[in-house]
């Protein structure tokens, strides 16, 4: 069966994964988050805006490496356009800070919205990436206050938290089923599956529902196939091939 749900035609064209503007300006999108970058100097400034969750982390991480490569001294991060940030953000944000501080760079929040800040407040993580919270109406709030919003932002994290509990599990056997049927490596799989979500506005989990669902059912819609024979195709280039071919 697995012949019958990968086997798309490699050689239709493709989509490039990451569209970059014009300019000198870079980025990366996604349905729920787009991802921005300029230089500044010796280092790169990167804006993100919309959600990040466990759908469009990839999306931040891919954008924060490339912003860090490029950079001399580190990139300084703009999140005061994200309406939501989950666990999944923050570990983004902390593994991409140890591959800056093993490369002698730094990686600095300079702005944030009000989702992200109680997430740093949460987590008490603000100092890790020299961001100063700046003070407002919210911090001289009665003490009672503060314990019912801190009681609803952990209420939200729990439910993520499930959530990334409930999806993970699958996306990790599509991933198994891509590397199996493409010689793919797991890194490889994963970038796969988010391009193909973000070409065709399919949530990361539902994509990766489907591709399992279709190793013994019905085969994927030629659509879907196209797009991720054109994704397998982006990733590793010549190398492609159909299984069985």
């Amino acid at each position: 069966m697995r012949e019958q749900v990968l086997s798309p035609q490699l050689e239709g064209g493709a989509d490039v994964a990451f569209a970059a503007p014009a300019g000198s300006a870079r980025g990366h999108s996604s349905t729920l988050l787009k991802i921005d970058t300029h230089p500044a100097g010796d280092r790169v400034v990167v804006v993100a805006v919309g959600e990040i969750d466990i759908d469009t982390d990839q999306v931040l991480q891919h954008g924060l490496r490339e912003a860090l490569t490029r950079s001399v001294r580190g990139v300084d991060l703009d999140l005061s356009g994200v309406e939501f940030c989950d666990c999944s953000g923050l570990n983004v944000l902390l593994h991409i800070r140890g591959l800056a501080l093993e490369n002698a760079k730094t990686l600095n929040i300079r702005s944030v919205g009000p989702a992200v800040a109680r997430l740093l407040a949460l987590t008490h993580t603000s100092s890790l990436f020299a961001f100063v919270p700046a003070s407002t109406a919210h911090d001289a709030a009665p003490e009672d206050a503060l314990r019912e919003d801190a009681e609803d932002d952990l209420r939200i994290e729990v439910v993520q938290l499930k959530r990334a509990m409930q999806t993970r599990p699958v996306i990790d056997m599509a991933r198994g089923v891509l590397m199996a049927s493409f010689g793919l490596n797991a890194t490889d799989a994963w970038s796969v599956l988010v391009a193909v979500s973000q070409h065709t506005n399919i949530k990361l989990h539902h994509l990766a529902q489907d591709l399992v669902s279709a190793v013994t059912g019905a085969p994927l819609p030629d659509p879907l196939r196209q797009h991720l024979a054109a994704a397998v195709t982006e990733v590793v280039g010549p190398r492609a091939r159909c299984p069985g071919t």
